[in-house]
């Protein structure tokens, strides 16, 4: 029965203060945050600013000019709210502020933060900036019931998810800024992400020679080479459908090119062409072997076009999230409360994307994903044109955070 009347209360809070938690998100969404550029200290110090209002001290914590530069960025400043309770267990709470351009085709303003029909449009508005709000309000519902507590709470807001992490959550746990006992990392309403998929990332560059394009018989093509190499690669997308994962949610690898670029002019003979690819990995894969098995691929096929030259740089190689039963508590919370909340089961699941939740995981620290967002990702529109986050899940979201924040704590 306590139990009952204390959920109660927050639900109770979350609902009263909701206006003014959709205020907060709108700010959020209201600061740009593409990376590239990467030039996201301005958002840390709007999100400090905010947060102070409402009594919660941020800390800042920047990352060396250099060293974001080295790292293709431009500013880099990650935040930390400790709310320490007694004796205990530290929780954190993290999600990222980075986020990629907005790309073509919206019907709204990408960082106007519009309200239509129940929805927040702008890019972040469901991953993750809304997880900014999820988590601030989750904490401030528990603190107003004024309950005694153990252990604390970390929320730790960083801007490194779209390059890779290390700069972001990487960054705070090699300088052990925050070493938690557990983490709560933004993820969507409708399910507990309890693993993820590794990527693995390249640049490769195809050299050639220049030449006129009335006399191509003098160079050397570099595209016709960059051809050979891409047609080779994506011929291994119907062989990964055949490396099946045993955990919901994941299927199989998959291998993407996603950008491209070289020659200098349409009458010459291009003499250099880059490409980017990413590779998915599946828990179940050896990361060693799939980088060996693409730089094979790639050499094989350069080898195939005479006077063609390659260079292969690891851009990434993101391992894995594999699952871990010493979140089971966590998870086990965050399913019964979503499940009263939202009136219906919520599975636990893997997802295909790759998260800053396997730096946690890879120091040790037992995690779930849960956070405000649709079924999913599709449907939330990120990294897509009107990426929006219906506000309904956010509500229920921070209810259900909120409550096992009290489970995990009281």
């Amino acid at each position: 029965m306590t139990n009952t009347i204390h959920n109660t209360a927050l639900d109770a809070w979350i609902d009263a203060h909701f206006d003014e938690e959709v205020k907060f998100l709108q700010a959020l969404v209201r600061v740009p945050t593409d990376t590239p550029p990467g030039n996201n200290s301005p958002h840390a110090e709007r999100t400090a600013e905010l947060l102070a209002y409402f009594g919660f001290e941020a800390e800042k914590h920047q990352v060396p000019a250099q060293e974001v530069k080295d790292y293709g960025m431009e500013s880099i400043t990650n935040l930390i709210v400790r709310r320490q309770y007694g004796d205990g267990r530290i929780i954190a709470l993290n999600a990222h502020g980075d986020v990629v351009p907005p790309g073509d085709g919206w019907t709204h303003d990408p960082y106007g933060a519009e309200i239509v029909d129940g929805k927040l449009y702008g890019r972040a508005s469901a991953v993750s900036k809304s997880d900014f709000a999820t988590y601030t309000f989750a904490v401030r519902a528990l603190e107003a019931l004024g309950l005694p507590l153990k252990g604390g709470i970390e929320l730790l807001f960083t801007y490194d998810e779209e390059f890779g992490g290390e700069l972001g959550p990487g960054w705070l746990l090699k300088n052990k800024l925050s070493r938690p006992d557990l983490l709560i990392a933004a993820g969507f309403s409708y399910q507990v992400i309890t693993a993820h998929n590794g990527c693995l990332q390249m640049e490769v560059t195809v050299h050639g020679k220049m030449a006129h394009a009335a006399i191509p018989d003098t160079g050397i093509d570099a595209l016709q080479g960059a051809n050979a190499i891409l047609t080779a690669l994506y011929r291994q997308n119907p062989l990964y459908q055949s490396i099946t994962s045993q955990i919901e949610g994941i299927t199989h690898p998959y291998l993407n090119v996603g950008r491209i670029e070289g020659g200098t002019n349409t009458n010459v003979v291009p003499g250099k062409v880059m490409f980017k690819l990413d590779r998915r990995m599946i828990p179940e894969e050896n990361p060693v072997e799939v980088e060996a098995e693409v730089r094979r691929v790639i050499l094989d096929a350069a080898a195939a076009i005479p006077g063609i030259t390659v260079e292969i740089k690891r851009l990434l190689m993101a391992n894995a999230w594999k699952p871990d039963n010493r979140n089971a508590a966590l998870v086990q919370a965050l399913q019964k409360h979503g499940e009263e909340v939202f009136g219906e089961p919520i599975p636990t699941s893997g997802t295909p994307l790759y998260t800053d939740v396997r730096l946690f995981s890879a120091a040790g620290v037992p995690a779930a994903m849960y956070g405000a967002g649709p079924r999913t990702v599709f449907e939330s529109n990120a990294k897509r044109a009107d990426e929006h986050l219906v506000l309904e899940d956010l509500r229920r979201a921070t209810k259900v955070v909120a409550r096992t924040l009290l489970d995990l704590l009281h």
